[in-house]
């Protein structure tokens, strides 16, 4: 039934109190006259280790995750999850040797970064990608699967939806990165216990279903039986999905590539550790890590019971539109089935999911237009009272645009998918550009320009060439497009690099002692057990 009870209506707005007043706490603990631009954009040195692994994610878990990847989930299988597997190791890499990088030379935002290293105007290209990749595909997609979901399963409209996620994520965000960061610990405690308690009645649900009771770990072995296809991580070239996820490129190929771009080089992401010390930052990733480890328990193992269900005839009409199977509508359709109360713990998960998610992306779209757009290029004076100003209308116009793009998107089947082609468009060049930035002292700002250029116009013609040419071109898959597209960048760079050197070049390196990849002992023992989950999971499951 497409409708809250009362219990679930009390339930979410204990949620919707606790994180409101809490956010309101944090906002008053410092006095808010007094909040400076570098506490609204970075909440500098007052996030401790679990407020930043909370936050990054609570940030990047949304809707994309419960619907989309859930969605994918009923598709593809446990495959997908190498999305969220293969990110717990690449964050030990960015602990490791990328977060000393911007520590050590102060950088507190993406485009300083460039422009420290090359010139402002690679620096304002790049802010221009990020500001419209962030309100185009991230913001959009996010508060449309949102909408999605919280319109299956209650009375209110799409529309309202879309009003309701956009105003809340509007005022949790304009009390700043501090207020994000400690409300984002509420957001993921809620939506790491309403995901569990969901995927835990799902499967109750399928062994019920099938004569066992209640028993999950039998809903577990029914799994696995009737739906063996889709517990392979790695596809074979045969497989009819193997364009979305190609064998061992999800290992070692573009989901790399995809992966360092958007937890090293991705504003939205780096900012929640800037504003700490590297121990502090580096507990905080590792932290982030492990609960990485939980995400495709919460957020793919649901798709896979509504897809065996669902291949047992029940279903049809709710995962259907027009006749045509929808798999982005396997978790509203769970939901639905949740008793009273629970569902409301699940609405609850969602909606912090969400706006948690939403939150983030717009502080650090105000965080690189106010920093990186306005301060540089129309009040360089501007005071820390006016910078948090225009910080804040940017949240409110950039979270208003996306609002009105949204109702665009409803032709997507797989939400989660076309995430990441169409922010794997600027990856490949975004990640050439900042690797050879902090580690060859010879890449100059002519070989960082053309690769920022490059990378959408190469991204597009591998993708309709084969189109273009009636199928003379090979099709690859867009992880194999991105690695690519990386390579291509890399070696456009070296060869403009050496070919015209610029003297500047080593003056605007980028400092780089190796004893800042020096890490402690704990780290160490936590970065061997990610590891070696990682390599069990992958071996069982191959």
């Amino acid at each position: 039934m497409n409708q809250l009870q009362t219990s679930d209506y009390i339930v979410f707005f204990v949620y919707l109190i606790a994180v409101s007043a809490y956010g309101y706490y944090i906002y008053h603990k410092k006095k808010s006259s007094n909040l400076s631009s570098r506490d609204f954009f970075l909440a500098e040195g007052s996030l401790t280790w679990w407020a930043i692994g909370a936050s990054l994610i609570a940030s990047n878990i949304s809707a994309e995750h419960f619907i989309g990847m859930s969605g994918s989930g009923f598709a593809l299988g446990l495959a997908i999850a190498s999305y969220e597997w293969m990110a717990a190791a690449t964050l030990i890499i960015v602990a490791v040797f990328i977060i000393p990088v911007y520590l050590k030379n102060k950088i507190f935002t993406m485009p300083q970064f460039l422009s420290k290293r090359y010139n402002d105007k690679v620096s304002t290209v790049m802010a221009v990608f990020w500001l419209l990749v962030y309100v185009f595909v991230n913001l959009t997609s996010i508060i449309y699967l949102g909408a999605l979901a919280i319109s299956s399963i209650s009375t209110l409209s799409f529309e309202w939806c879309i009003f309701g996620l956009s105003v809340f994520s509007m005022v949790v965000t304009l009390g700043g990165m501090k207020v994000i960061g400690y409300t984002d610990v509420i957001q993921v405690v809620v939506l790491i216990i309403g995901g569990l308690i969901t995927t835990y009645l799902a499967l109750s649900l399928l062994a019920q279903e099938y004569g066992f009771g209640q028993d999950i770990f039998k809903g577990l072995s029914v799994l696995r039986k009737e739906a063996p296809e889709h517990f392979h991580m790695i596809f074979d070239s045969s497989h009819k999905y193997y364009k979305e996820l190609p064998g061992l490129s999800v290992l070692i190929g573009g989901m790399l590539i995809n992966n360092l771009a958007y937890w090293g080089c991705n504003q939205y992401i780096v900012q929640r550790a800037l504003g700490a010390d590297l121990v502090t930052a580096r507990k905080g990733i590792l932290f982030a890590a492990f609960l990485k480890l939980l995400i495709p328990v919460i957020a793919v193992l649901p798709g896979i019971v509504m897809y065996v269900l669902h291949h047992k005839g029940l279903f049809h009409a709710e995962m259907s539109v027009a006749g045509v199977v929808k798999p982005d509508h396997a978790y509203p359709t769970l939901m639905n089935l949740l008793p009273p109360g629970v569902k409301g713990i699940a609405f609850a998960a969602l909606t912090a999911a969400i706006v948690a998610s939403l939150a983030g992306k717009a502080n650090s779209i105000s965080t690189i237009f106010s920093l990186d757009i306005y301060k540089k290029y129309f009040e360089k004076d501007a005071a820390d009272k006016k910078m948090v100003s225009v910080g804040r209308w940017a949240v409110v116009i950039s979270i208003t645009v996306a609002a009105l793009v949204t109702p665009a998107l409803k032709s997507l089947d797989q939400a989660y998918q076309f995430i990441q082609e169409y922010v794997g468009f600027i990856s490949p060049g975004v990640l050439a550009i900042f690797l050879l930035g902090f580690y060859w002292k010879r890449t100059t700002a002519a070989a960082a320009m053309t690769g920022a250029l490059l990378t959408i116009p190469i991204s597009t013609v591998l993708k309709f060439l084969p189109l273009w040419t009636n199928g003379a071109f090979p099709d690859y898959p867009f992880l194999d497009r991105m690695t690519i597209d990386f390579v291509l960048i890399v070696v456009i760079m070296v060869i403009i690099s050496l070919w015209k050197p610029e003297k500047e070049a080593d003056q605007r390196a980028i400092e780089v002692d190796p004893n800042m990849f020096k890490v402690n002992t704990g780290f160490v023992i936590g970065s061997l057990l990610i590891m070696g989950i990682l390599t069990a999971l992958y071996t069982v499951f191959w």
